[in-house]
């Protein structure tokens, strides 16, 4: 009750939440029939991926409670955090040369999801925030769409995405485009990550690859703008802001 109050007191009329678990979508759906839901949600599907799998179906819904809950996506993860030097790299840390952070999880298994995904006619959503990270999901898109018939037509219509995109190598910027991925990127994080950035990454590293979303546009891709709540505030304003100024103002 208390997140909506604050999305309807800042104008947000819709919302996609990146990751709920099969509880939430019940407590949800009842919220739906009963009238109370004040914000149309998108909800994607979070969990491991056995699980997600053994269930997905049994919890698609499209546009129901009178269009105020969907539930036909599936997010899942890539990598961690660049301030905690998770975030996956082809390269080392700048300052920290023995790191190039580390995967979540096991590779198999997000390629046994995508299968699943992309044969029941979900949406997948994978969070990657390392180039390597970037690169290995747009690898397996890739792959998926190659190897299911019709995957590789349709791609564009599937609209899979990657969730934040925050550091990307110049030669993978084009793929997004090419194989019709949705950059599901967050301005503010520009801002609000900046003072770990350029110490992580160094200036090349950060100049050539670090949220760039113009460069994505030029390039044809997809991209979103987020706010990435509840790690920012729900406030779209200073998201836009940092869009155009990089700055927090």
């Amino acid at each position: 009750d208390l997140a909506m109050q604050e999305m309807v007191s800042k104008g947000i009329t819709s919302f996609h939440d990146a990751g709920a678990s099969f509880e939430t979508v019940e407590r949800l759906k009842n919220r739906a029939n009963a009238g109370t839901l004040p914000v149309r949600l998108y909800v994607m599907l979070g969990g491991s991926g056995r699980e997600i799998m053994a269930n997905a179906n049994k919890y698609r819904l499209l546009n129901y409670g009178d269009d105020h809950l969907t539930v036909r996506a599936i997010k899942q993860y890539m990598d961690g955090a660049i301030g905690s030097r998770g975030a996956w790299l082809l390269e080392p840390y700048s300052d920290l040369p023995s790191s190039t952070g580390l995967p979540r999880g096991d590779l198999k298994d997000l390629e046994s999801v995508a299968a699943f995904a992309i044969e029941n006619n979900f949406q997948l959503a994978i969070h990657a925030i390392g180039d390597r990270a970037n690169r290995e999901v747009l690898n397996l898109y890739q792959k998926t769409f190659e190897s299911h018939a019709g995957g590789a037509g349709n791609r564009d219509s599937l609209r899979w995405r990657i969730e934040h995109a925050q550091h990307i190598d110049p030669a993978d910027i084009p793929r997004f485009a090419q194989l019709g991925v949705v950059a599901s990127m967050q301005a503010i994080h520009a801002t609000s990550d900046a003072i770990m950035v350029l110490p992580r990454l160094g200036p090349k590293r950060a100049e050539e690859g670090a949220y760039v979303w113009k460069s994505l546009l030029n390039a044809g891709a997809h991209v979103t703008n987020g706010t990435d709540t509840p790690v920012e505030d729900i406030d779209p304003i200073a998201n836009y802001y940092a869009s155009v100024i990089r700055s927090i103002g």
